[in-house]
């Protein structure tokens, strides 16, 4: 994360404090300065991630070591207000941030590369958001699910596609990590994890109605369609992440 940018501290990870506009141009600044100024990795943090932070030290390495590392819900303003007493400018959750990024990219011509979900959802996702989206280059797609020998040529093929911006969804932390590890060698500048946003785009999930994303429950929406993947990650998850926050700030030290 550059020196000058704000930040809030939660459980130990450095949370941009910028607002879209903000964040937009710290993006800008990271493509300028390009791969050989450091890490390019961009990743969204929700209280999941967050506690899955706090158990995992080499998770916590990565987002305290990445480029600019962006709020996502509730959970994270919460923990924010409750641990420093600070606030967020904006929810940048990545569903509705990532579009913003990929306007960037269109408007500054940079060229894209999709990665993730299951077979045929990046390059249906790749076909959406560009009839979306004018100007958007994306330049080549591959699923989320490959072996060692098939990662070294999706990685010739990123490099040979001339992206400078990875778009990646792998879920966390898995994204995150390979990210860490693979950018340097993708050819590309930035690289950003980006978890369901090629599922959603691609329409193999839906997002939840207007009314409830305004009232911030979407969490809730999600929980509801899929409850044996996601009742402990909200119902267990967040509360105990939370009671971690607060821990920390009464106490100090691990919780």
């Amino acid at each position: 994360m550059h020196q000058d940018l704000p930040v809030i501290s939660i459980l130990g990870v450095p949370v941009a404090r910028v607002d879209a506009q903000g964040a937009l141009a710290e993006l800008e600044r990271l493509m300028r300065e390009g791969p050989g100024a450091g890490s390019g990795v961009v990743a969204y943090v929700n209280a999941h991630t967050l506690e899955l932070s706090a158990r995992d030290a080499q998770l916590r390495e990565v987002l305290g070591q990445a480029a600019l590392v962006l709020n996502d819900g509730v959970g994270v303003s919460m923990a924010a207000k409750l641990g420093s007493g600070e606030r967020f400018l904006d929810n940048l959750n990545g569903t509705d941030f990532t579009p913003k990024i990929l306007q960037l990219a269109a408007r500054l011509g940079w060229p894209v590369f999709f990665m993730g979900s299951a077979p045929g959802v990046a390059q249906k996702a790749a076909e959406v958001l560009m009839s979306r989206i004018d100007g958007l280059s994306v330049v080549g797609t591959h699923s989320g699910f490959f072996d060692a020998a098939q990662e070294q040529v999706m990685l010739e093929q990123m490099r040979a596609s001339g992206a400078k911006l990875l778009v990646v969804g792998m879920g966390n932390p898995r994204q995150e990590k390979w990210l860490a590890a693979n950018l340097r060698h993708s050819g590309a500048s930035i690289g950003v994890g980006v978890g369901a946003f090629l599922d959603f785009s691609a329409g193999v999930f839906p997002r939840a109605p207007g009314w409830v994303q305004a009232l911030r429950l979407e969490w809730l929406y999600r929980m509801c369609r899929e409850p044996r993947r996601l009742w402990k990650r909200y119902l267990l998850g967040g509360p105990v992440f939370l009671g971690r926050v607060l821990w920390r700030r009464w106490f100090g030290g691990k919780a």
